[in-house]
């Protein structure tokens, strides 16, 4: 089986990733984070979203939701998100588990959802038989391959703050969104009015590279012993430091998105050749959506895997990751003319 396109998580590590993981290890530093690398990887993000920023980093995606919205309600309060949300589908719960707070899905056809749908769930406030709306949550890029305008997200914001809530951002795929939308990661997040945000990395050449960041300081009084409670405190955490600053250093993450995100229209282009196939959301970062001939899937996963995304219409999601090459999305897009022969 080849590397596949089933999620840009199934790529490896980078190698500046890796170098950089191994220049720290060596020596003994200070552990949980009062250390050189870890406060040089803060400060990279104070730089790059200002000083009052407060970062925690943590393990995984899972962590960096769970904690940045525990930190921010009560277990009496809700969420709100996209039917399609990560927190929603893909977390067996966790959000759910640790905040005790009940997630609000809406229907969405793209993965965004709009200030319209969210109002209408924006009642109850101050009647305690109902549970207290108390965060938006959104994806960026969302887990349909879409990406918010920075217009969206202060629509968003601007209802969210006008209802005292807060709004909260997985960016799994930040670099990707930020990539799509030609912008630095500050100004489609906080000044677009974010409030936490979910800083990813994992899914763009880290090994284990995810940070919760608070725009509003008075949010994170708390965080450190979320943290510690939800499991997501690194003892070593100099090798998340390391990781990050190398994650930055010459824009590096800008490098593996750009490839991820090409490699996506390219395989656009070549799937849109082939008509038993339709596309069925907009590519603006690095996932191919398309409805495929039953008969397609079986033989294709056993050369390239990849999953289906919704077994009724047979909606697949084709992946690219920082490592995906021409010449597998070429190979791919063939080896699909060939088997619907």
């Amino acid at each position: 089986m080849e590397k596949g396109f089933a999620s840009d998580n199934n790529a490896g590590i980078h190698p500046d990733i890796l170098k950089a993981i191994e220049k720290a290890n060596k020596g003994h530093v200070i552990g949980y984070g009062d250390d050189s690398y870890t406060q040089k990887a803060i400060q990279l993000f104070k730089n790059e979203f200002g000083k009052s920023t407060e970062v925690f980093f943590v393990f995984n995606g899972t962590g960096a939701n769970v904690v940045g919205l525990s930190s921010a309600t009560q277990s009496y309060n809700s969420v709100i998100c996209a039917g399609t949300a990560h927190i929603q589908e893909d977390e067996c719960g966790a959000p759910e588990k640790f905040t005790g707070c009940k997630l609000i899905p809406l229907p969405t056809e793209n993965g965004k959802i709009t200030p319209d749908e969210i109002s209408k769930h924006l009642a109850g406030f101050d009647f305690e038989h109902h549970s207290q709306p108390k965060i938006i949550s959104i994806s960026q890029a969302t887990e349909l391959g879409t990406v918010y305008q920075p217009d969206e997200i202060k629509a968003i914001a601007r209802l969210a703050h006008e209802h005292e809530m807060y709004l909260h951002l997985d960016g799994a795929r930040l670099a990707n969104a930020a990539v799509s939308l030609h912008l630095p990661f500050k100004s489609f997040t906080k000044d677009c009015g974010v409030d936490i945000l979910s800083f990813g990395g994992t899914k763009n050449g880290m090994m284990m590279g995810e940070a919760v960041l608070f725009f509003h300081p008075e949010l994170a009084k708390n965080t450190k012993y979320i943290r510690k409670q939800s499991m997501q405190l690194y003892s070593k955490m100099r090798f998340a430091g390391a990781q990050f600053l190398a994650y930055f250093e010459n824009s590096l993450w800008k490098e593996l998105a750009t490839h991820a995100n090409k490699m996506a229209k390219l395989l656009e282009r070549e799937i849109r050749k082939i008509p038993e196939i339709r596309i069925t959301q907009q590519v603006d970062a690095n996932g191919v959506f398309a409805i495929v001939p039953k008969r397609l899937i079986a033989p294709l996963q056993e050369k390239y895997f990849f999953y289906v995304w919704d077994e009724k219409q047979m909606e697949v999601r084709w992946m690219t990751s920082f490592d995906t090459t021409e010449e597998e999305v070429y190979d791919f897009a063939d080896t699909i003319k060939q088997i619907l022969r």
